[in-house]
C-alpha cells in the first residue's frame, strides 16, 4: 500500500485527485483488478463524480453545506459534527476497476477528496486487489 498527501485550502472543498491517483498507480504493481482508496480521517471523504464541469462538485458541496450546516447545535464539543456527518454520508473509501494498470473511469468521471473540516493536509492510501 502506498499513500500521498492532499492539502485543502478551505473548510469545505471538493479536490479533484484523479491525477494524483493515476501517479500513485505507477508505484503499485497493477494489472487487472481493483484499486482500493481510503482516507484515515473522520471529517473528509472520497467520491467519484463528474470532473469535466467544476460546477458539479461546487453544487454538491454547496448543497451539503445547506443540508448540514456548520452552525447547527450539534452535541459534539469540537464544533465539527457537520464534517463528521458529511464524511459518513459520502464515505471514506472507494473501490475502482483497473485494466492493464489503468483506472477504468467513465469519460466525465473524476476522483475527489471531499474536505469538510479544513484547511488541512490529508492522507490518501492506495492499494490494489488483483
Amino acid at each position: 500500500m502506498i499513500h500521498f498527501s492532499v492539502k485543502s485550502t478551505e473548510r469545505t472543498q471538493f479536490i479533484d485527485i484523479t491525477r494524483d491517483v493515476a501517479e500513485a498507480l505507477t508505484g503499485i504493481s497493477a494489472g487487472r483488478g481493483y484499486l482500493f482508496l481510503s482516507v484515515p480521517h473522520t471529517t473528509c471523504a472520497l467520491t467519484v463524480n463528474e470532473s469535466y464541469d467544476p460546477d458539479v462538485a461546487a453544487d454538491i458541496n454547496a448543497f451539503l453545506n445547506r443540508l448540514i450546516p456548520e452552525g447547527y447545535r450539534f452535541r459534539h464539543a469540537e464544533g465539527n459534527s457537520d464534517a463528521h456527518i458529511k464524511a459518513a454520508l459520502i464515505g471514506t473509501s472507494l473501490l475502482l476497476p483497473l485494466e492493464k494498470g489503468e483506472l477504468l473511469l467513465g469519460t466525465w468521471q473524476g476522483i475527489f477528496l471531499c474536505e469538510f473540516d479544513g484547511p488541512r493536509t490529508r492522507t490518501v492510501r492506495a492499494g490494489t486487489l488483483l
